[in-house]
């Protein structure tokens, strides 16, 4: 692995007052693909590169990514989490974009270097964290539809606090119920950029009406619930958590995999399966809808407090953090922060 010193490191912004996704360290990871084979990793200084205006990414879109986190607890332990099932997932974005598949174990190894590398960028405590974006988009300067024959693979880090300006307060989500994100077919469970440039002209109509996010409903029917821009979807009806089940056009999220082993493993009853809109408006009136709950890398678990559907506000738990939301979110930030014990094998120590 090549390694390339930075002349002059960046100052360090005030770890109080991170934000989301505004700071970035001095280093970051990159690996060219050309000629059928991917460079080895180099850890270089995070700056610009060039893109020539024919660039296969900036016209047909093809581009992946994926968001992990790394943690340090008091003592100075960092950690990582689910870092290779991260890998997976983006090998499976590529094969679908007909992209190259990176080797898992020289990403795991090249990243974990890096991480260590800038170990002094990772804040402690209070839900802040080092965000760890992963990309990759195609190369070649060539106009003409089809895949590209080169390739550039890049990971950039960020120190991080609450993906939500209002932190754990719950959300106000609006139901999409005339734009759709993907359908069944489609790009929907990758993670490509196009899926969240789609998803922007709605998210911008909704916030102006005073919600944070949009929930999005199947392409066909507009009455299946899919998941949020950020994050997958939960819905607790009376002590049963329901969660819509993977149906080609849904992101399969690690933390939404994560809640439902640790739910499960915990004796909570956890159900994979269609659920409607309908249906959840009809338990919320009726006050069998308990609980609503996202989950996502960069919210980790974020309650909703409000649905709105077809002009109306469903309020969901007197817009409070419900129990099964606090506990998901207590135990799995826990797990992440090396507070409560990792049953799982998810935490991966670095040093």
């Amino acid at each position: 692995m090549k390694i390339v010193n930075v002349k002059e490191k960046k100052i360090k912004p005030d770890f109080n007052n991170l934000g989301f996704g505004k700071y970035f360290t001095d280093y970051m990871l990159v690996m060219d693909y050309d000629n059928g084979a991917w460079s080895e990793p180099c850890i270089c200084p995070n700056k610009e590169f060039s893109l020539d205006p024919s660039t296969t990414c900036l016209h047909y879109g093809q581009g992946i990514f994926e968001g992990l986190k790394a943690y340090k607890d008091e003592n100075g332990t960092i950690t990582m989490f689910r870092p290779t099932d991260n890998i997976k997932r983006m090998n499976n974005s590529a094969k679908r974009l007909c992209m190259p598949e990176l080797d898992e174990k020289t990403v795991y190894e090249a990243l974990k270097e890096l991480v260590l590398l800038e170990k002094d960028w990772i804040p402690v405590g209070g839900g802040r964290s080092l965000y760890i974006r992963p990309t990759m988009i195609g190369t070649e300067p060539v106009l003409g539809v089809h895949a590209s024959h080169k390739y550039k693979f890049f990971v950039i880090l960020s120190p991080v606090g609450s993906y939500y300006a209002h932190g754990l307060a719950p959300t106000k989500i609006y139901v999409e119920n005339e734009y759709v994100r993907a359908p069944i077919g489609g790009t929907g469970e990758a993670k490509c950029m196009g899926n969240y440039a789609a998803s922007l002209l709605a998210g911008e109509l909704a916030n102006k009406k005073g919600y944070d996010q949009v929930l999005w409903l199947d392409a066909k029917k507009r009455k299946n619930i899919e998941e949020v821009g950020s994050m997958n979807m939960f819905f607790v009806f009376g002590k049963t958590v329901v969660t819509p089940a993977l149906c080609g056009s849904i992101l399969p999220g690690i933390t939404r995999d994560s809640i439902i082993k640790m739910l499960r493993a915990d004796g909570y009853e956890v159900q994979e399966r269609t659920v409607t809109i309908d249906e959840v408006v009809k338990a919320a009136k009726k006050g069998k809808l308990t609980e609503a709950f996202g989950s996502g890398t960069a919210a980790v678990v974020s309650p909703v407090g409000v649905l709105s559907y077809k002009g109306e506000d469903i309020v969901i738990n007197d817009n409070i953090m419900g129990p099964i939301t606090k506990y998901a979110y207590d135990k799995l930030t826990g797990i992440q922060n090396g507070k409560v014990k990792d049953d799982f094998g998810w935490v991966v120590k670095l040093n």
